[in-house]
């Protein structure tokens, strides 16, 4: 545990100085692009078939808690992995194979992480679900889950109303940062590392801070830079904050 969150600190510090390559920060440069909505279901796809696996196979090692984890955790990654791709507008749009294959690496160590620790460390009693964590937890969850799916909504609509290429958001959460979508997925995971009260949600809490944080920087400041007029108002992700 502790060395894979020292590399999420490590991955934190590069993604500060180099964009990672795919979305706007995508170039021809890299060899073997793949398409974008392919590469998406593929990386994605071990957190949905790995829980389902596990939950298949281990079912009697486990209890109401849980098979609630599960639950929550696929109702996040059936949305990333199948529905999300589906609906966006990714046409034509290619990624770095080396994107997807380093994204399906870390999802595959970082399911059996958080299923070593539901299925076989966790020792939840079924008294967990009635706590304060789980509630407070799950509570969180689907706050940052909603924040995320309408936050991307936005994005969504705005490109199929007014064409591809970018276009200023404007509403909800955008009023106040540029990518309100990565603080939503932000405050899922932590509210994941609340309701498992685990080293486990806590590390993939630290992981994904640190992939977002700094994508959210980037994107931030690519805005700034190409588009006229754009609110200079706005932080990156938290609002009045950063």
């Amino acid at each position: 545990m502790i060395l894979w969150s020292s590399t999420a600190v490590i991955v934190f510090t590069i993604l500060f100085f180099k964009d990672a390559p795919y979305g706007r920060f995508n170039t021809s440069d890299h060899a073997f692009q793949i398409p974008s909505r392919f590469g998406w279901i593929f990386m994605e796809s071990p957190a949905v078939l790995g829980v389902l696996f596990c939950f298949y196979f281990f079912y009697d090692l486990i209890g109401m808690p849980q098979t609630l984890m599960c639950l929550i955790w696929l109702s996040h990654y059936l949305h990333r992995t199948l529905i999300w791709p589906l609906r966006a507008e990714l046409h034509g749009r290619k990624m770095p194979l080396k994107i997807a294959l380093l994204a399906f690496v870390f999802n595959t160590i970082n399911i059996i992480i958080q299923c070593l620790w539901i299925f076989f460390l966790g020792n939840y009693l079924e008294e967990w679900i009635t706590s304060g964590f789980f509630m407070l937890g799950c509570f969180i969850f689907y706050i940052g889950m909603y924040v995320n799916i309408y936050s991307d909504n936005i994005l969504m609509n705005l490109r199929k109303t007014k064409g591809n290429g970018y276009h200023i958001p404007e509403g909800f959460l955008f009023k106040y940062v540029s990518c309100p979508n990565y603080l939503g997925e932000i405050i899922e995971w932590l509210g994941w590392a609340i309701l498992t009260l685990s080293p486990a949600g806590l590390v993939f809490f630290i992981w994904t801070f640190s992939n977002l944080v700094p994508r959210a920087k980037a994107n931030h400041q690519w805005a700034i830079d190409r588009i006229e007029n754009y609110p200079k108002g706005r932080k990156s992700v938290f609002p009045f904050l950063y």
